[in-house]
């Protein structure tokens, strides 16, 4: 309330010559925000160099003009105005700058002791930023040319004193003491002799292998020495092949961010046929697709926040809060492989044994799960990617997700309530795993809803949650957050340390571009059985078998379905449920339904029976273990009859609408639910009372989750529905079409000069079958509701053109009214 009276204060009328004054000056400004010069304003966009450029010498006469004294320009200028002319010589010159060197001068040395861990500024124009008056951030593409600045990236040279072996597949190298190596693409790491530092960890020598993602969508990971033996650490670096590549197929946003074509660091060790799954940059110039990409480093304050962290061991209880887009979920990264490093027990007398615990309470951009849920994960190894190459932790060697709650939006602002109720109950679940694992730290990610009520939020949990501490990703936060943050962690004893935030201005996927990223992976992802690692299927889900579950009738698998949110009319929930993501919930105890107790009698005796549990063949397939622990349970039946005073059976599909509460449904206690995952309802079959669900989930959660618990309930939130799901068979068949078009071509170029024959002629007649089978199938695939096909018949750019129109995301911050801060994105 005091909040909302300083803005109606604000907000007070002016007069017409305020008005005026106030647009005027505001027309500067927005000039910033919408650049109309092709090259940007490099003072608030340019990085730290790591190496000195020098400009070439002078080549032509053009250049010779530009390095007259300025008097001479000026004149020039002053005389070719005045006949209406324009002068030539004002044209931009290029300048070449020298290749990076092995070795870095003494300068250069010095330059990067002193800022060893700064390599990248924030980049913020915070006067163009002020001018945005909503809460909410938002995205905004932008065609104008934009050149693309060289950054360097690796120090090592691929010669043959760093390079030890290479083939098509691996690439051994070494790397000398302050030297780095960064590449784009997917790799396994081995560590061989010395120890390096990548995304916070310290990677020792052991038969280890690490995974590495490293796409364009983010910024590239950096391997660099820290101690090497006789000087130099000896690194393999091999490619893998995960599949998650072939999301490329899928989905137009898995494409352009993997490596293409072989760098010129990969011709040095490469034969001109082969390549691997990955590519060593020298520089961002040297990346055959043109893109902005930028190394991955961290400002000199947070490398020193996470040794003073990671010094306290396990009892570690840190709270990341801020801004949106402010750097926490970077920061927790790197916190948590710091932590998970797998240090000998010689280096400061500690390993790591006991894990960390990550408590994610960021619906909207989960780390290791998909979008809409806050979870508890018990991590033992670093993680090295972006969250969309770690969707989830089911049957991962990394780590295992010890219980999620369905919040059912991206944003916790919708229920608050329900969203404490869960935080609680995973820091209480946090409290019995210390039981097992005394020394296992806790890193909490709150989100960007910083302001209003979500500070009174982040204060709630400060003083409940018994933190040590709190870090605040912004040094010139607002008074109004940074001050009740203060005040509430002196009160709990916490310390506070306010770090700079470090966002990224230019990126090449929106937020909500890398949701949706983030949940066709989690669609697509499999691990199999005989593999350590998880892969992804490129099939799309339409061609995916099914979970068919009961909704009615005797063998009943479901015993609700709950809309969040408003209520709405039972003849509604078949539009609302059929082709809409949701959560499956499993129902631990009756007290998970708010008001049940209270408003039936149920026996004591229906609580819980384990000992009369029904036995699963595991040779069964997932509609028979959920038929029939639906049919065996002798729990579920009580339950199920106590909720019929709250079920709506609608009148066509018999669909049980449970709906419990005044106004907007009330959502299950977080205490005696959780949520097993998510699924696609894909269809709903009236006539045999069955769900078509589509979900990753594995048959062994389902099946555990049926034996121990009393029931399942599907939860339908307020998330996006899956719009990339219906436009994967037509990306698909396209895939499919542009592979036999390349391989007819390919042959064509084969066979041309040798003598035709009739096996020729009916090779040709089958390309030309199956190109027109082809065809049909795209035709059929983009004939599908809710899908519109445009075919671009514009005129083709120019290849000058589109060199130079880079289509890039531009992220603005939000003012706060009357601060000065770094705003919220």
């Amino acid at each position: 309330m005091k909040r909302k009276a300083e803005k109606q204060q604000l907000a007070a009328p002016v007069s017409a010559v305020s008005a005026i004054a106030a647009r005027r000056a505001r027309q500067p400004q927005e000039q910033v925000i919408v650049p109309i010069s092709p090259s940007p304003d490099r003072r608030a966009t340019e990085e730290p160099p790591t190496k000195k450029t020098k400009p070439s010498p002078p080549t032509d006469e053009k250049w010779a003009d530009s390095t007259k004294p300025r008097t001479d320009k000026r004149r020039r200028k002053r005389k070719l105005a005045a006949e209406g002319r324009q002068d030539d010589s004002m044209e931009s010159t290029p300048q070449a700058s020298e290749p990076l060197p092995d070795e870095p001068s003494a300068d250069e040395s010095r330059w990067e002791e002193e800022n060893e861990d700064i390599t990248m500024s924030d980049g913020v124009e915070e006067e163009a930023l002020a001018q945005n008056e909503d809460d909410e951030s938002y995205e905004s593409p932008t065609n104008i040319a934009t050149e693309i600045e060289n950054f360097p990236l690796s120090k090592t040279r691929l010669n043959k004193s760093s390079v030890v072996y290479a083939d098509e597949n691996r690439l051994c190298v070494r790397i000398k003491e302050k030297m780095n190596l960064v590449a784009v693409g997917q790799y396994d790491i081995w560590v061989k002799r010395g120890v390096i530092s990548l995304m916070g960890a310290k990677l020792h020598p052991s038969p280890n292998l690490y995974r590495v993602y490293a796409p364009s969508t983010h910024s590239l990971p950096v391997i660099k020495c820290v101690t090497g033996i006789e000087g130099y650490a000896e690194v393999e670096i091999s490619s893998c092949h995960s599949g998650m590549y072939r999301l490329g197929d899928l989905s137009p946003l898995y494409q352009r961010i993997w490596n293409s074509k072989n760098t010129a660091a990969d011709e040095a060790t490469l034969k001109a046929s082969s390549r691997r799954t990955f590519s060593v940059l020298y520089t961002s110039s040297d990346d055959p697709l043109g893109r902005h990409l930028r190394p991955l480093h961290l400002e000199k304050k947070w490398s020193a926040a996470i040794k003073h962290l990671s010094q306290k061991v396990g009892g570690l209880r840190v709270l990341v809060c801020g801004p949106k887009a402010s750097g926490k979920s970077t920061f927790s990264r790197y916190l948590q492989n710091h932590l998970l490093s797998p240090a000998p027990q010689t280096e400061n007398g500690y390993s790591n044994t006991d894990g960390v615990a990550f408590l994610d309470l960021d619906p909207g951009q989960p780390e290791f799960s998909p979008m809409g849920e806050v979870y508890l994960a018990h991590l033992r190894t670093p993680c090295f990617g972006p969250p969309f190459s770690h969707p989830s932790l089911d049957g991962s060697k990394d780590g295992s997700i010890l219980r999620s709650h369905h919040i059912g939006a991206t944003s916790p602002k919708e229920d608050p309530d329900h969203y404490v109720l869960a935080a609680t109950d995973l820091m209480d679940h946090y409290r019995r795993l210390l039981a097992d694992y005394p020394q296992c730290s806790l890193i909490i990610n709150f989100p960007g809803w910083i302001f209003g009520l979500g500070l009174e939020v982040a204060t709630w949990l400060i003083k409940s949650l018994g933190l040590s501490d709190v870090v605040y990703m912004s040094e010139k936060g607002p008074a109004e957050v940074a001050g009740p943050l203060a005040q509430a962690a002196s009160e709990a004893m916490v310390n506070m340390i306010t770090l700079p935030s470090q966002p990224t201005e230019y990126v090449t996927r929106s937020s909500a571009q890398l949701r949706s990223m983030q949940m066709q992976s989690y669609f697509h992802k499999t691990q199999p059985a005989q593999l350590q690692s998880h892969i992804w299927s490129d099939a799309p889900l339409n061609r995916i078998r099914p979970f068919s579950v009961d909704y009615a009738g005797p063998r009943q698998g479901i015993l609700g379905i709950m809309v969040m949110g408003a209520h709405h009319h039972p003849e509604l929930l078949h539009d609302l449920l059929d082709g809409s993501i949701v959560s499956v919930v499993a129902v631990e105890n009756q007290n998970a339904i708010a008001g049940l107790m209270a408003n039936a009698d149920i026996p004591e005796q229906a609580m819980e029976d384990e000992d009369e549990q029904s036995d699963v063949d595991p040779d069964t397939n997932m509609d028979d273990a959920t038929e029939s622990s639906a049919n065996e349970s002798p729990s579920q039946p009580t339950l199920l009859s106590s909720l019929q005073p709250f079920i709506t059976r609608t009148q066509r599909e018999d669909l049980p609408y449970l709906f419990i509460g005044s106004g907007s449904c009330t959502p299950l206690n977080p205490k005696y639910s959780r949520s097993l995952g998510l699924a696609i309802v894909r269809g709903i079959h009236t006539s045999t009372h069955k769900l078509d669900l589509v979900t990753p989930i594995p048959t062994s959660i389902i099946q555990d989750a049926l034996e121990t618990s009393q029931g399942i309930v599907i939860v339908r939130g307020q998330l996006d529905n899956p719009n990339w799901a219906i436009a994967e068979e037509y990306y698909a068949a396209r895939a499919t079409e542009r592979r036999h078009s390349a391989s007819v071509v390919a042959a064509r170029k084969t066979k041309a000069g040798q003598p035709t024959s009739n096996r020729t002629h009916t090779d040709a007649r089958k390309q030309k079958e199956t190109a027109k089978l082809l065809r049909d199938r795209v035709r059929r695939a983009g004939n599908v509701p809710w899908m519109t096909v445009v075919e671009d018949t514009g005129r083709p750019t120019r290849p000058s053109d589109s060199a130079n129109q880079k289509t890039m995301w531009k992220l603005r911050k939000k003012a706060y009214p009357g601060s000065e801060s770094e705003m919220d994105w």
